[in-house]
């Protein structure tokens, strides 16, 4: 008799943790992760009005260092990163030869001639392999640091004051996008100021071994400012209704940056080849005269949420699919983005719904994002 053997979940440095604090766990991407502590609405409306306290430490990390690490990142990667200032982040995508999306990522310039890039937990290997292909003939080295981190992320309007009782780094001076070295309750961190939540934020690279130290210092720290764990859950629904891409919902390797509303993050003017340039101009080219499907936001006149993979339709014809939907907490209504035929993707289009299983639900076409914070 054979069986086949499942693969060990992998385990965060605050697996112990999460589950003293009552923690629902779920698989993502091969890791145990925290889906929710307790109420996933009041997780997500913490991040909107407060803070919120996130383990990722699921997500890939990559470092790349040597001479030509920025010419390797320029051809490997389809934005300019040799052009991203010591300190500064970038939000830029990896491509297959045909233009598909394996990818999005952030990289971080650490160092003269050092960068780290973060891939997606699902990702993180195919990236990691494409790097290191990508790399030959290159003076520079791809190394895989996904042990060395563990990353917490600290998102919502009291973020920067919980931190700052913290850190004597000038968090006041760390722009969007950017991130430096400092210490934070005594750990040796790497802050970095981007998120995925539509709020403020911070998160915060640290060896494994500090992972629980600085956690349980930002609970403390933020208890009186109203900061709570957060799951992955609420995470999904922040950034749904903040209009941000999820790889395998809105990304894919059968879409290119350009049919995905993103081309911006292709530089053509970079110096030197990339992977993928030549299928990406005929992409821009196509996308210019005739455009693909356009993401759209949808909402809901009804109550009844639509799922990943619904059709949406118009007139009794099929004219998209929704991509990713939840009901929105901070909306009171279900919202979903959705990939439409470019004409039925302006806002207010009439007639638009979604087949919620074989009933075709009154959808209202909305620009994204749904939700954006006050500065």
């Amino acid at each position: 008799m054979s069986s086949t053997a499942t693969p060990e979940k992998r385990r965060t440095a605050l697996d112990a943790l999460h589950r003293s604090l009552g923690a629902t766990m779920t698989d993502f991407a091969g890791w145990d992760m925290p889906l929710r502590y307790g109420s996933e609405r009041d997780e997500h409306l913490a991040v909107r009005t407060k803070a919120g306290l996130f383990d990722l430490s699921h997500m890939g990390e990559i470092t790349v260092t040597g001479p030509e690490a920025a010419q390797l990142l320029n051809h490997a990667l389809v934005g300019n990163i040799a052009s991203v200032g010591l300190g500064r982040a970038r939000y830029t995508m990896i491509c297959r030869a045909d233009g598909g999306i394996l990818d999005d990522l952030i990289v971080y310039r650490l160092a003269e001639t050092e960068y780290m890039v973060v891939a997606n937990a699902s990702n993180a290997q195919v990236v990691l392999d494409a790097l290191t292909e990508r790399s030959d003939g290159f003076d520079a080295v791809v190394r895989d640091d996904r042990d060395a981190y563990a990353l917490l992320a600290v998102q919502g309007p009291e973020s920067p004051g919980i931190l700052k009782s913290l850190t004597d780094a000038d968090l006041d001076g760390l722009k969007y996008y950017a991130g430096l070295p400092g210490t934070v309750a005594g750990v040796p961190a790497l802050i970095a100021r981007t998120g995925y939540t539509g709020e403020d934020g911070f998160e915060l690279f640290v060896s494994p071994a500090d992972a629980e130290k600085l956690w349980l210092a930002l609970t403390e720290a933020g208890a009186r400012a109203g900061l709570i764990p957060c799951g992955l859950s609420c995470r999904d629904t922040l950034r749904l209704e903040a209009g941000m891409p999820l790889y395998g919902h809105e990304l894919s390797t059968s879409l290119t940056p350009f049919d995905a509303g993103l081309g911006r993050v292709v530089k053509f003017e970079k110096d030197g080849d990339f992977v993928g340039r030549g299928a990406l101009e005929t992409a821009a080219e196509r996308a210019a005269s005739q455009p693909p499907r356009v993401l759209v936001g949808l909402v809901a006149e009804g109550r009844r949420v639509p799922r990943a993979g619904y059709p949406v339709v118009a007139d009794g014809q099929v004219i998209g699919e929704v991509t990713s939907g939840a009901p929105s907490p901070t909306l009171g209504k279900p919202i979903a983005m959705a990939y439409v035929d470019a004409a039925h993707a302006a806002p207010g289009t009439a007639g638009v719904g979604v087949d919620i299983r074989g009933s075709h639900e009154p959808y209202e076409v909305v620009a994204l994002p749904f939700y954006k914070r006050e500065k």
